[in-house]
């Protein structure tokens, strides 16, 4: 007898997805085939190494939370040498890895991240942040001495990389109101020496990008002649070189694909250079499905690597300078994240996994990548995933999880997440939007947003559940839309905006006061509101009609809201202040504070109520309403 959509029993819940790590980073050693990696254990961040074929071992105790804190983090560690730099508790670390405690080689002052270490191992630049203002600072490798700034003067810096010779240095840079995304620019420094022995920047030269054009990762060839880095002039982001004989650039891809991505985050790495520098490794995302090629810098010429097959999302790719050999975050929508290393025969080998892997792919969904015809004729992107099928399914049609991203300048790609697997394997379908205004479609669909946040990925949500319905493949009385942060606001102003439209809301930290959120977040979005809605205050009447704590009493179906007393992104207030008008007209609601939790939940405890109370809430408003 089958069991009514949304209530079957699955084996992934709360403290199945709990009892998982995050992997955010991986790296080569280069002076053997060490491979150095980054996890989370609940809150604290911690580095990992493992040399060929040995069992992974922990560098890092639980004294150290090793975390990037510049921004929304990342960066925070690099390796060479036989140690590895790292970011923690406001201080660079440099430890062996042969073993031994870590040792402090800055004070304890502002945040670091993206260490980078000279190739003779005697410096270390890196991104630093106090007190409001952000730069690039000279680190003696043995701490004797204090740090020095080398390249300020922009609002932002990120990705810092050393030429092989020491003599200069490539970075990224920009400034307010853009975002990295929207318009940076690639700067190389000439470096002289002090009487001291202490690099100091001569000349720091733009050779790249503008206001309106995203540069990405640079990254010296190991032979010093060229400087690759990726750029969206040509309206997708395309990996290029730059001669630094010639002073020449030239593009290497052409696919309408994508080769870069936003930079959220420090430490963000899409391509590596080969040992011979004659070609480059670079992630591929078309349509949100990710593949790893060669390109050889003289010809251009593109081919698949063997061995990465069954990965359909990839990250943080790497290349051994000795053996060639590359290693990635890789995950489908089918396997969890994998730390993965595949040599130059096409061997592959699994040196970490995010979780047990203990659910097979034909009991967990795959991702399809869809497109529907919106309302003013315009198209739209997603990835679609129909609820796991049982022996006997129940009559009907599905309900839908509508599921928004975040930022709201990224994407949902066919990597493995949790949260679909925690719905499709109870009953419901789940569409993952990436509406206009998303990445990884383009430049022109990712600056559909400028000025329309609220507007686009409002509309594109329910065309793609009316496209889902007419199709047959869900219940349209019964879809839910659900999203984080600017995903949050969606679901408020598509409540605010559609009243009846959706049976129930899952809002988490979501933006409900446009003036709120420009005047209390965090430096790097405190612009970027300009760019989504506009300047004030010539466009008051705009984040008016787009903040949903103005038109509160326009939401009527229910709603479940979650947030984090620490969140410095998205401060409690923007909550309290929509729970307070749905408390006041008595809407159907529940609202759930989590104590410590940021922009995010880290705490095993909490993701496990987070998930149980959604259980609980759909059961109730849409399954059994």
């Amino acid at each position: 007898m089958s069991r009514a959509y949304g209530t079957w029993e699955s084996a992934i819940d709360g403290a199945a997805i709990a009892s998982g790590i995050s992997l955010r980073d991986v790296q080569w050693n280069n002076s053997d085939d060490t491979v150095v990696w980054w996890e989370s254990r609940g809150k604290l961040g911690v580095l990992l190494a493992q040399t060929g074929v040995d069992a992974p071992r922990d560098l890092t105790d639980r004294r150290l939370n090793v975390a990037g804190r510049v921004g929304y983090g990342g960066g925070a560690f690099t390796v060479g040498g036989g140690r590895v730099v790292f970011a923690a508790e406001g201080r660079l670390y440099s430890q062996s890895l042969a073993g031994g405690a870590a040792r402090a080689i800055t004070p304890n002052f502002g945040s670091y991240a993206s260490p980078a270490l000279s190739a003779d191992g005697r410096w270390v630049i890196c991104v630093h942040h106090y007190e409001g203002v952000d730069g690039l600072v000279l680190v003696d490798a043995e701490g004797e001495a204090f740090p020095r700034k080398l390249a300020y003067g922009t609002d932002f810096v990120m990705q810092p990389a050393w030429h092989p010779s020491g003599l200069q240095l490539a970075f990224v840079a920009w400034n307010h109101p853009q975002m990295p995304w929207n318009g940076s620019e690639l700067r190389m420094a000439s470096l002289e020496t002090d009487a001291s022995g202490c690099p100091f920047a001569q000349d720091i030269l733009t050779l790249v990008g503008d206001t309106e054009t995203a540069i990405f990762q640079p990254e010296f060839s190991p032979d010093g002649r060229y400087l690759a880095y990726v750029s969206d002039a040509s309206g997708w982001s395309q990996l290029c070189v730059y001669d630094l004989e010639t002073q020449e650039h030239r593009q290497l891809t052409t696919a309408e694909a994508e080769h870069g991505t936003p930079a959220w985050a420090q430490g963000l790495r899409t391509f590596g250079w080969s040992g011979d520098s004659r070609s480059l490794i670079v992630i591929e995302n078309s349509c949100g499905f990710c593949a790893l090629k060669r390109v050889e810098l003289e010809s251009g010429e593109s081919v698949s690597l063997s061995g990465w097959e069954e990965y359909t999302d990839l990250e943080q790719v790497a290349v051994s300078p000795r053996s060639g050999a590359v290693t990635a975050i890789a995950s489908s929508s089918l396997v969890p994240p994998r730390i993965v290393s595949v040599d130059k025969q096409g061997r592959s080998q699994v040196r970490r996994r995010r979780g047990a892997e203990n659910l097979p792919a034909d009991q967990q969904s795959a991702a399809q990548a869809i497109r529907w015809t919106c309302g003013d004729g315009e198209e739209a992107h997603g990835l679609f995933y129909p609820p796991v099928l049982q022996d006997a399914m129940p009559a009907g049609v599905p309900p839908l999880i509508v599921n928004v991203h975040g930022g709201p300048t990224s994407q949902r790609r066919a990597g493995y997440y949790s949260e679909v697997q925690f719905f499709t394997t109870r009953g419901y379908a789940v569409l993952q939007v990436n509406h206009r205004g998303s990445t990884g479609y383009g430049k022109s669909y990712m600056d559909r947003h400028r000025g329309n946040w609220g507007t686009y990925d409002v509309s594109d949500s329910i065309a793609g559940v009316n496209h889902l319905a007419d199709a047959g493949l869900i219940d349209r009385e019964k879809a839910v839309i659900m999203g984080g942060s600017a995903g949050g606001f969606t679901v408020l102003q598509s409540l605010v905006d559609h009243p009846g439209f959706y049976r129930a809301g899952i809002c988490s930290y979501g933006v409900s006061n446009q003036f709120g959120l420009l005047m209390d977040t965090h430096k790097f979005e405190e612009r970027y509101t300009y760019w989504l809605l506009g300047e004030l205050p010539e466009a008051a009447e705009v984040y008016r009609e787009r903040s949903p704590i103005f038109h509160a009493d326009k939401i009527v179906d229910p709603i479940i809201v979650f947030q984090g007393t620490d969140d410095v992104v998205v401060p409690q207030d923007q909550s309290d202040t929509i729970v307070a008008s749905l408390k006041r007209r008595g809407v159907p609601h529940e609202y759930h504070l989590f104590e410590g939790e940021g922009h995010g939940w880290r705490m095993p405890e909490t993701i496990e109520t987070y998930y149980d109370k959604i259980e609980r809430f759909l059961l109730q408003h849409v399954i059994y309403a």
